[in-house]
């Protein structure tokens, strides 16, 4: 089944789209106050936050919630991962960024980004992709089945540049594994800008808003045609 979505249309000519994946236990109505505050500098950018599927997280006991894939542990966030969800996963996301160049937006005017466990399933997707997208865009996110996925990663892949913002009071996604996702992938020969925000947990501020807002302007600049 393809993935329902809270989708904001581009206020002016629809030039570019952010695909935005919420964290574990939301939906994409949780971002879409977010989205509207970007929208405002970012008027040609549409915006597509899908809603997870609902399932039983190990984490929580087996309650069925909103989750990308299962997670069994946050203490040691790479054992036991769900491989197998994330590709499920994935794939559906793959479907949202085709749509998007079926509609006529080139993959390069295409940012996939996300928060949490939506973060860590857009470096999945993002690292796994033979197409150049425009960027990825993580907060408080993490690097999964790291080993793996950085020895499937795509030359296509790269060459797009990652945003990652974390919070040094994450008590969530803690901050060193936002660190170490960082020093992972700038040693594999990825581009990425690493932002930290003292004192925020897990969530994000407006400090990180702005900084995301300007990665998404240079990403994603109005003058260019689809």
């Amino acid at each position: 089944m393809s993935l329902s979505s809270v989708v904001l249309r581009a206020k002016s000519t629809h030039t570019a789209s952010v695909i935005f994946v919420h964290g574990l236990g939301d939906s994409g109505h949780g971002w879409e106050p977010v989205a509207q505050i970007l929208s405002r500098t970012l008027p040609h950018v549409k915006f597509v936050l899908p809603h997870a599927p609902v399932q039983p997280v190990s984490l929580n006991g087996g309650f069925r919630m909103p989750s990308w894939y299962d997670i069994h542990s946050l203490d040691k966030i790479a054992s036991n991962e769900d491989e197998d969800g994330m590709v499920a996963s994935m794939r559906k996301l793959n479907e949202l960024v085709r749509a998007e160049i079926d509609a006529g937006i080139p993959a390069g005017r295409i940012v996939l980004g996300g928060f949490s466990q939506g973060g860590a399933m857009a470096l999945f997707a993002g690292l796994q992709s033979e197409l150049q997208l425009a960027g990825l865009a993580v907060l408080s996110g993490y690097l999964p089945v790291r080993e793996r996925l950085l020895a499937r990663a795509t030359d296509a892949s790269k060459r797009v540049p990652v945003f990652q913002g974390h919070g040094s009071a994450d008590e969530v996604v803690l901050f060193q594994y936002g660190e170490m996702t960082a020093a992972a992938l700038k040693k594999d020969g990825f581009n990425v800008d690493f932002h930290s925000y003292r004192n925020m947990g897990h969530s994000t501020c407006n400090e990180e808003l702005r900084d995301l807002q300007a990665f998404l302007e240079k990403c994603l600049p109005a003058s260019s045609d689809p």
